[in-house]
């Protein structure tokens, strides 16, 4: 180690929302450092990005820096960390660490995306230790909602630091390990300069409570109900459907997959160990077969994703499954924050069709996969670090996080945003420099930028709809056959009873009419006197400033 050598945290997404998780640690001088990311996610996309389905921070900072990045290390399977990692290798090019579970989920997604001979995917076993140049790297059992959560002790020359990815100390967990306290203690002992650490519920006072108590309440509820039963919850939450699976089994009925991704998830977690002695499920096509007392469909689509089965099941549009009066929907999950819209949504659709629904206002079917704030006082006691760097939360969260923190006696606390690179070593922490932090949308197989022009036409378009006007001039500016005018998400007329076609069409033969042939030879000068005459025309009187292409053909 040399005297110019410095410790630093730079996160890149993850920091200021909640999803889209990608964080880097660098070690060495400024010119000269090797780094390594720890977990590479995505976040789904809403209404405010029309036609965008999955978004993902963009890594050009360590992009440009790819031969000093000595590899990408998972800290577990879910979606928001694991998400980008076959989109974006290809741009990265190191090795990826994972647990067996997690290495299995993506492994799939290379698979998908053609790319399972090229990635160096090493398989790291629960507790391993391992380094990457400056990087000494001990994997630490927690708990959260997935098989294999892990926290990172990484050690360095200037010190260590405690990575918790997502957890929750469970007392009675479903399926895995429990949470290593005894390790934690240890390592808290040994002494650590920071914890990065997790802010989903800092403002949930608590406990998140355990998973094996969601599991009892689901064979209570289920053996209560009558007809048909259908359960949505996230797919990657393998006790969640180990608790449903065996509520099922209680309540002599069998469970029946719906969903790519259940089918995905479940021949992961059995591919590596976990949920052994279930009773095999029945196919789709055959569960119609089965009395409807006896049957329990476990569904994708607890977020009111449009495509997923239960929304498919909703609408009546799914090959095998149907729902009706009588039958029972129960959401067991949580609603994240934007989905509203969609969820309340789809539960209406349900409820119009006679289908009871029971969601965790109502009922206990869910506990949190993130720590309250008493589980996160409980790791600051065990861990004992110099500094905090709040992280997976949105600003409010991070701010909340941090007075938590300086509340339980930690001398520094540090919030952040994504791009602020903090130097965590030497001296005291401290925000040194800023890095580009923007996002990439995946918009069908193309990867294009957040502020790409196609988006931004889109959400016009979703908001005005557009006007499409054709002209055709001679050489010397006369107007050869009629305008030609399309309208595409406008009204048909103006409420007087005139078409905005029309609007349109007294509007382009105004603009000719006034401009005399000696202004009619530069194309693009007609063009843009029509669109405006075209806008404003319909705006006075749509109140709306529509879209106008305008092209105008010489012959």
């Amino acid at each position: 180690m040399n005297k110019t050598d410095e410790l630093v945290f730079l996160p890149l997404g993850g920091t200021g929302e909640i999803g889209m998780n990608l964080n880097l640690y660098g070690f060495g001088p400024e010119n000269a450092r090797k780094w390594i990311m720890v977990d590479l996610g995505v976040t789904f996309a809403d209404s405010s990005t029309p036609g965008i389905d999955v978004i993902m921070p963009d890594p050009v900072f360590i992009e440009e820096r790819r031969e000093d990045l000595l590899g990408i290390v998972l800290t577990h399977g879910h979606e928001d960390h694991i998400g980008a990692v076959a989109h974006l290798w290809p741009q990265l090019r190191c090795d990826v660490y994972a647990t067996p579970f997690t290495a299995e989920l993506v492994k799939a997604k290379l698979i998908e995306a053609g790319l399972e001979d090229e990635v160096p995917l090493k398989i790291i076993q629960l507790g391993g230790r391992f380094e990457l140049g400056p990087f000494d790297i001990e994997l630490v059992t927690l708990t959260h909602s997935i098989p294999e959560p892990n926290a990172l002790a990484i050690r360095t020359p200037l010190g260590l630091v405690m990575h918790t990815g997502d957890w929750k100390i469970d007392p009675d967990p479903v399926l895995g390990d429990d949470i290593d306290i005894e390790r934690l203690t240890e390592i808290g002992n040994e002494g650590v300069r920071a914890i990065v650490c997790d802010s989903t519920n800092v403002f949930t006072p608590g406990v998140s409570g355990s998973e094996a108590d969601v599991g009892k309440g689901l064979t209570e509820i289920i053996g209560e109900l009558k007809g048909k039963v259908a359960v949505t919850t996230f797919a990657s939450n393998v006790a969640r459907l180990e608790s449903v699976i065996r509520a099922a089994e209680a309540c002599e009925r069998h469970v029946v997959l719906v969903g790519r991704s259940m089918h995905r998830v479940i021949g992961a977690a059995r591919e590596t160990g976990y949920l052994k002695n279930i009773p095999p499920f029945v196919p789709e096509d055959e569960a119609g077969y089965l009395p409807a007392d006896n049957v329990l469909y476990l569904c994708t689509g607890s977020q009111g994703e449009p495509r997923a089965a239960l929304s498919r099941i909703a609408s009546d549009s799914h090959q095998h499954v149907t729902l009706g009066k009588g039958d029972t929907v129960i959401f067991s999950s949580r609603m994240i924050p934007g989905n509203d819209v969609e969820i309340f949504a789809l539960q209406n659709t349900l409820a119009e069709r006679g289908v009871r629904v029971i969601t965790e206002k109502d009922h206990f079917v869910h506990v949190s996969g993130h720590p309250c704030r008493d589980e996160l006082a409980r790791m600051y006691q065990l861990i004992k670090p110099e500094v905090s760097v709040p992280v997976h939360g949105e600003a409010r969260h991070l701010l909340e996080h941090a007075e938590l923190a300086r509340e339980l006696q930690v001398p520094q606390a540090v919030v952040l945003r994504n791009g602020l690179m903090l130097r965590l070593a030497p001296g005291a922490a401290e925000v040194i420099d800023e890095a580009p932090s923007g996002r990439l949308f995946l918009d069908g197989d193309v990867l294009i930028p957040e502020g790409d022009p196609a988006v931004q036409e889109r959400r016009r378009l979703a908001f005005a709809g557009t006007v499409f006007v054709t002209l055709v001039l001679d050489g010397k500016g006369e107007v050869l056959g009629e305008p030609q005018v399309r309208l595409l998400g406008l009204p048909e007329d103006d409420g007087t009873g005139v078409s905005f076609e029309e609007r349109a069409l007294d509007a382009v033969d105004d603009v000719l009419d006034r401009l005399p042939l000696r202004k009619r030879k530069d194309d693009g000068a007609v063009a843009e006197l029509v669109r405006r005459a075209v806008r404003g025309a319909i705006r006075r009187e749509w109140g709306k400033k529509a879209a106008v292409e305008v092209v105008v053909t010489r012959v």
